[in-house]
């Protein structure tokens, strides 16, 4: 992938009153789900682990429908980001403050279902999302 930037990432969901909860972050006016650049040589799917835990605190993370994933169209400066799939237990996040900004990464995060995770994300993250709910929901219509 040389001269193009990798992002991993994971959606994080939980199981909440019946419906699975998916865990979003905002930085500025925009929601996604935690993810960062991986470090050269790291495997993408540690830097997925590392960013989660760095971004929100989270590290009991259940990749419960393995380790697939799926990557964004190339954006920004042909930057890519990779998601995968997990679940967590644990509702009550932090958003610690990164080193090398001095503050967190992210102003706030909800929990929230499907149809309010579609209305929160971009455009380049809405085919991710709906991967992900074909996942956690096999056998029904979107």
């Amino acid at each position: 992938m040389a001269g193009v930037g990798l992002s991993a990432g994971v959606i994080v969901v939980r199981w909440e009153v019946n419906d699975w909860k998916f865990l979003l972050l905002r930085a500025y006016q925009h929601w996604d789900f935690p993810k960062g650049m991986v470090e050269k040589g790291e495997d993408p799917l540690v830097g997925a682990k590392r960013e989660v835990e760095e971004e929100t605190t989270l590290n009991d993370l259940n990749f419960r429908w393995g380790y697939e994933y799926r990557e964004t169209p190339p954006y920004g400066r042909g930057k890519i980001a990779r998601y995968y799939i997990a679940t967590t237990l644990t509702q009550e996040i932090s958003l610690p403050i990164s080193e090398e900004l001095g503050h967190p990464e992210h102003e706030e995060y909800c929990w929230v279902d499907y149809v309010q995770a579609v209305e929160l994300v971009s455009e380049r993250v809405k085919p991710i999302l709906a991967w992900a709910h074909e996942i956690l929901y096999p056998h029904q219509e979107s």
